[in-house]
């Protein structure tokens, strides 16, 4: 099944990060926003406008992408120009600072595509927040089949290789791939995180959340479980 062209990297995953029924993240609500924040870098680079050099992330093509919301990242990165060279933003640090606000512009598109519907709903009768279940049709399901078959085939590619490598940094390959029966499948998709530095990054930004969480110091991120309110995307 080909891939949507009205779908970027941080759509899929994004879509693939939420429960269709429900609305809610499937992990963290973070992770998630970690591997958009990674898909924007991955898809850049993709199309060369922007690379890592010793952490940082370089632009090398200011050229404005299709995607207005890749385009709007990358406006928002150090131009290139003489004396920028590792001078750029620290790409773990970036995803980590960018990774709510960039998900809540997909997050937006979506609900504006119809992808997604947006339901406010009321902590404690009080406080406001979203959930995001799927439009009238399930567009997250078409994604799978297409990701699922192009993993089980043992060699995705391009972007399937990225989105497949961000499943894994972002946890969400624990929920895709349940068991004992797949641990083969996760620990080949783990691999694929180091290959690439969006997903680095992504997967390192996930780690340093687990050892603050497990000593105890969460950094009070406000989000919890898989049932945290599946973004911000106020509107």
């Amino acid at each position: 099944m080909p891939p949507s062209p009205s779908l970027s990297l941080p759509e899929e995953l994004l879509l693939l990060g939420l429960d269709p029924q429900r609305g809610n993240a499937r992990v963290r609500m973070r992770y998630v926003e970690y591997g958009v924040a990674g898909a924007v870098l991955a898809e850049l680079e993709l199309g060369g406008h922007v690379t890592e050099e010793r952490g940082r992330i370089q632009v090398i093509n200011p050229l404005a992408p299709a995607d207005p919301v890749a385009a709007q990242v990358l406006a928002s990165l150090p131009a290139p120009g003489k004396g920028q060279r590792g001078k750029g933003e620290r790409t773990k640090g970036w995803v980590r600072s960018a990774g709510r606000h960039v998900t809540e512009l997909y997050l937006n598109r979506l609900v504006e595509q119809g992808a997604l519907r947006r339901e406010t709903r009321r902590f404690l009768g009080l406080f406001p927040y979203h959930r995001h279940p799927a439009g009238p049709e399930d567009v997250s399901a078409a994604v799978w089949q297409r990701l699922a078959a192009s993993i089980h085939a043992g060699s995705p590619a391009g972007r399937d290789r990225a989105l497949a490598a961000l499943l894994s940094a972002t946890d969400l390959a624990n929920r895709y791939f349940p068991g004992f029966a797949a641990r083969a499948t996760r620990s080949t998709l783990r691999h694929l995180t180091r290959e690439h530095w969006p997903t680095d990054a992504v997967h390192r930004a996930v780690k340093q959340d687990k050892a603050a969480a497990n000593s105890g110091n969460s950094g009070g991120d406000g989000n919890g479980g898989g049932d945290g309110g599946g973004g911000g995307g106020g509107g």
